[in-house]
C-alpha cells in the first residue's frame, strides 16, 4: 500500500467504514486536510506514518510508549527466537 496515493487512503477509509471526519481525527488532521489529501494534496512522510501505523497496523498510538519499543528491539536484537515466538503467541492471542 503506498500511503501518498489518495484512492488507498480514500479505500483505506471505507474499508474501516469511517467518515473523513472520523478517519483523519486519529491522526490528528482535520477533516478539511484530510478530504484535500483524499483529492490528490501531497501527504506528507509523517502522516503517511501515522495512516500507516494508525489504520494498517492498527496501533492504538495513545498506547505507544518509548519504552514498549526500546524493549522490542531489545529483545529484537538480542533473542530474536523469543521475538519471533513471543509475536506468535501474541497474534495467536489476539485472534480468540
Amino acid at each position: 500500500m503506498k500511503s501518498s496515493d489518495p484512492k488507498d487512503v480514500r479505500d483505506i477509509r471505507r474499508k474501516l467504514g469511517m467518515n473523513q471526519s472520523q478517519f483523519w481525527s486519529k491522526i490528528g488532521v482535520t477533516q478539511s486536510g484530510g478530504s484535500r489529501y483524499e483529492s490528490g494534496r501531497n501527504i506528507p512522510r509523517p502522516v503517511q506514518a501515522l495512516l500507516r501505523l494508525v489504520h494498517v497496523e492498527q496501533i492504538d498510538i495513545n498506547k505507544a510508549r518509548r519504552e514498549d519499543f526500546e524493549v522490542a528491539e531489545y529483545l529484537k536484537s538480542t533473542n530474536p527466537e523469543l521475538f519471533k515466538s513471543l509475536k506468535k503467541e501474541a497474534r495467536a492471542a489476539k485472534k480468540k
